[in-house]
């Protein structure tokens, strides 16, 4: 295959950046996104040039690192696909395809195509996690939850942090984000004893690490590579808002 690659190249959070074409040829249908960006940057590389910094792990689809903006869409336009799940049989013999970073002010361009997402790591701290003694691993069937309950507390958890969410929302809110991490511990018994404080502690630190409000466009849904539903976002703000009237978060 033959592509011409426009790329967002960008030395630091300070530099002004700019777009980049490259024109790469016998790129095989079978590599995926990822494999491809490796092969670009094998042939910079020999040719004395600064390799395309991206981000990437596990290339399993279940790491969330691998965070790009592909020609309009974060992780390319095809659903439920995370970048390194994206094979260039996608693409057609001359395509032109357009790479960027996330675009939002909580995530900074640290270089290239990567962007600090830590902002999401610190949402997590406020709040993601049951700190209360709920004694060792029980049995599978010794605490009784409700399936209904159960497999969407699981639908919550397939949440894989990546930022598509916040990228691709016209407010870069992460209320998607932060109500699928809520989700999934307010549905099971461990998780409830916190859900007041946990729903509080972690909407205000949204707010101070300057992600935008959500005005329900489900732009966040659409491009999400999990399908994580904004249901999530409905039962947050149930959440708080009861935990406003009975237990306002003491300061």
């Amino acid at each position: 295959m033959k592509l011409t690659l426009k790329i967002w190249r960008q030395k630091n959070n300070l530099d002004k950046g700019k777009f980049v074409t490259y024109n790469v040829d016998n790129i095989p249908e079978e590599a995926s996104f990822l494999e491809m960006l490796d092969i670009l940057n094998e042939r910079l590389v020999l040719q004395g040039e600064d390799p395309v910094t991206f981000d990437h792990d596990c290339r399993e689809g279940i790491c969330g690192a691998c965070g790009l903006y592909i020609n309009g869409h974060p992780h390319g336009k095809y659903k439920n696909t995370t970048t390194c799940q994206l094979h260039m049989r996608k693409f057609k013999d001359g395509d032109t395809i357009t790479v960027e970073p996330w675009r939002s002010e909580a995530f900074p361009i640290i270089k290239d195509l990567m962007v600090d997402r830590s902002a999401l790591d610190r949402l997590i701290q406020s709040g993601g996690y049951v700190s209360v003694r709920t004694g060792g691993v029980p049995d599978a069937n010794a605490l009784p939850v409700n399936k209904h309950d159960a497999d969407l507390s699981m639908d919550a958890a397939s949440c894989i942090g990546c930022g598509a969410c916040v990228a691709t929302c016209k407010n870069g809110s992460a209320m998607l984000f932060v109500s699928a991490k809520f989700s999934q511990l307010a549905l099971l018994p461990q998780g409830q004893v916190e859900t007041y404080e946990r729903v509080q502690k972690m909407v205000a630190r949204m707010d101070e690490l300057g992600f935008g409000n959500c005005s329900n466009t489900y732009a966040c849904m659409a491009e999400c590579p999990k399908g994580i539903s904004v249901t999530n976002i409905a039962r947050m703000n149930r959440q708080f808002l009861a935990a406003k009237i009975a237990e306002p978060l003491k300061k």
